[in-house]
Order: C-alpha cells, then sequence, then structure tokens
C-alpha cells in the first residue's frame, strides 16, 4: 500500500487548515442545495453513498484492509432499520439505533472471522460472508425476498422534524453524513488513526513496536462497518424501501469504485467519488445498461489517467492535503 502514499503530505496546522476550509465550503454548499432547484433525492442518495465510501476508505485507505463485503452492512442496517420503522412502529431515531447497532454486531462477528487474515485472502473472506448474508435475507421471511420491504413510514423524528417533507428530511441527512464524515477525520487525525497508518505501511515493524495490530484492525473494521450502517439507516429514509440489491455483492464493487474514482486514502475523495458515480445512474439512466459500460470506460480512465484518483491528483498538484 506504500505506493498509494508516497505523495501523502504530513499532518501540520496548515494542512489541517486547508481541509478544514475545504469541509466548510463543502457544508456551505450542501446547505444551500434546497434552494438550488437540484432534484434533492439525487443528492441525499449521494450523501448517503458518500458517508458509505467514507467509511470504506477509513479501512482499505488508511488501515490497508480491501473488503469486499461492505454492503453486507449497508444492507443489514437497511433491513433492521426498516422492519423497526414498519412493523415494531419504532420512532425514526430508534430506528436509526436499531439498524447502526445491527451493523456493529456484525462487524464485531465478521471481523472475528476475517480480521486475522490478510491481503487477498482478508478480501475473500469479507466478500464470502457478504455473500452468505444475501441468501439468508433472500429467504428470510421478514425481508419479503426479492420484493424487499415497501413502504416504510419516515414518521418524525424525536417528535418534532417531518422526514415526509423532502426538505427537512434533507438537512437531516445532511446533518447525519457531516457527523459521520467528522468522526472519521477526527479518527483518522487521532492517536488511534496514527497507528492504522503505521500497519498499513509496514505490519512487522507496528509489531515490533509492541502494537497489537490485529485489536486496531478490529476497532477499524467494526467501526467502518458501523458507519456504513448509518448510511444504510439514512438511506431508508430517502428510498423508503429496504432491497436485496443493498446487500449484493455488485453494491460492494460499487464502493470500491467510489473510492478509487475520488482517490483512496484522501479525506474528500470518496465524497467526490460518490457524486461522480450517482450522477451517473442518475443522469445517464437512459442508456439502460450501458450506464454500467460507461461506468467501467471511466474506471479503466482513472485508473490509467489518475492514479490518485480526482481529488488525489489535484492535491498532489497543488501540494494541498485534501
Amino acid at each position: 500500500m506504500s505506493a498509494l502514499t508516497d505523495d501523502t503530505l504530513p499532518m501540520t496546522p496548515r494542512a489541517m487548515r486547508d481541509e478544514m476550509i475545504v469541509f466548510a465550503v463543502m457544508a456551505a454548499l450542501l446547505a444551500v442545495v434546497p434552494f438550488t432547484g437540484i432534484y434533492p433525492f439525487f443528492v441525499m442518495q449521494a450523501l448517503c453513498f458518500a458517508l458509505l465510501a467514507c467509511a470504506f476508505n477509513l479501512l482499505i485507505g488508511y488501515g490497508g484492509l480491501l473488503s469486499f463485503g461492505h454492503a453486507m452492512f449497508l444492507g443489514t442496517a437497511g433491513y433492521v432499520s426498516a422492519h423497526a420503522l414498519k412493523v415494531w412502529g419504532l420512532p425514526p431515531e430508534l430506528g436509526i439505533v436499531a439498524g447502526t447497532a445491527a451493523a456493529a454486531l456484525l462487524g464485531l462477528v465478521t471481523g472475528f472471522i476475517s480480521i486475522r487474515r490478510q491481503g487477498i485472502y482478508f478480501s475473500m473472506i469479507t466478500l464470502a460472508l457478504s455473500q452468505l448474508l444475501y441468501f439468508i435475507y433472500l429467504q428470510a421471511p421478514f425481508t419479503h425476498g426479492e420484493d424487499g420491504i415497501q413502504g416504510i413510514p419516515q414518521g418524525h423524528l424525536f417528535g418534532i422534524f417531518d422526514l415526509s417533507k423532502p426538505t427537512v428530511l434533507y438537512y437531516v441527512v445532511l446533518v447525519g453524513f457531516l457527523a459521520g464524515f467528522l468522526l472519521i477525520y477526527r479518527t483518522i487525525n487521532s492517536p488511534f488513526g496514527e497507528v492504522l497508518k503505521s500497519i498499513r505501511e509496514n505490519e512487522p515493524r507496528a509489531i515490533s513496536l509492541g502494537y497489537k495490530t490485529d485489536q486496531y484492525k478490529m476497532l477499524a473494521y467494526i467501526l467502518s462497518g458501523t458507519l456504513a450502517g448509518f448510511a444504510g439507516s439514512l438511506k431508508v429514509f430517502v428510498a423508503q424501501n429496504a432491497s436485496l440489491t443493498d446487500v449484493h455483492w455488485s453494491m460492494s464493487g460499487e464502493i470500491v469504485l467510489m473510492t478509487l474514482v475520488g482517490g483512496l486514502g484522501t479525506i474528500f475523495g470518496p465524497v467526490v467519488g460518490a457524486f461522480v458515480i450517482i450522477a451517473m445512474q442518475q443522469y445517464l439512466a437512459g442508456f439502460g445498461q450501458w450506464v454500467t459500460v460507461i461506468q467501467g470506460v471511466i474506471f479503466v480512465a482513472c485508473v490509467l489517467l489518475f492514479r490518485r484518483g480526482l481529488v488525489g491528483e489535484l492535491a498532489h498538484l497543488l501540494r494541498r492535503s485534501l
């Protein structure tokens, strides 16, 4: 993984200032979206996937662990939140907590199985576990099979905010995204995050310094899965359904694609990558199945021409931390 991080700038007050300025600009632009005439469903969906990609980037970009099964966290949290809202009648805040907690528990269980493996073996185990859950959800009665859980009530968050109103829902999703983003940012720039980076660069050396690397990787895996589940719970309110699409292996592939297109190991790269991929799916829908081909062409072009991803190349050009 060192080849991907050779150009990473050290965390200095200037770098932190640059990142905070970019974050403030991003938050301001997202805050005015309801007043611009942009289709809010598109932006809300992109925000959910942006948080999902950021959670995945925490694991691979800073921990060096490539998971091919992150869709299982997205789908599991979505199913649990949807079931809690529609069948149990829980309020939105408890539905989100239930879905996120289910993702955290799933991360604990699957991490215990997979985290002791490295490289392609870890990736294949996560893919196998994800597909195992896919077939379980296909047969489980509470998921309603291929039909999924439809017509999920949005309700009132904390009994105050009416989520059936698009503008209110948009700002709730935006706050959730920004909170998750800041948590990831704080994690990356904490002592825990520095240890993760050292494990990514040279795990044997980290072990020789006395760090219990499996425990650090386990915590990173659980945190990444929990935040991915949080994104899945938010997505339920946007789409008002939970389906097998969110837990299929192809969704894990899309998460990898978003992260690589935006920039692996960058702060804002997964956000840009998510918006690029979701915008393609939204505005190129008229091309039908050709959208997948176009995505493949863009992915190949990014790999060949933008080795660091869109944001990574921009950060390298400007010599700024992004």
